[in-house]
């Protein structure tokens, strides 16, 4: 009996896992909603399925939000960033 219940509890926790980390987007943002109408804390949902907003939280990153943060503002004393590495994919489309 507790074995079972052990195991349960193993599947449903690696379940919400997976949940987390490899469903698209799109769904993560349904359980949130879902959830959230339920009466959870949607911002506690959001960041655990990793689908908060990229800007608007006023962390002052890209500056576009216009908090006031350091992003939105170059300074002359602040070091520049490093450059960004991007990956390209080449396709080869065969006809």
């Amino acid at each position: 009996m507790w074995q079972q219940i052990i195991v349960g509890l193993i599947v449903a926790a690696a379940l919400v896992h997976a949940s987390t980390k490899y469903l698209p987007a799109g769904w993560r943002r349904r359980i949130v909603y879902g959830l959230a109408r339920c009466g959870l804390n949607e911002d506690k949902l959001a960041r655990f399925f990793k689908v908060q907003d990229s800007c608007g939280s006023g962390c002052g990153s890209c500056g576009s939000c216009g908090s006031g943060g350091s992003g939105g503002s170059k300074d002359a004393a602040a070091p520049p960033s490093p450059p960004v590495s991007r990956r390209v994919i080449k396709l080869h489309v065969q006809r």
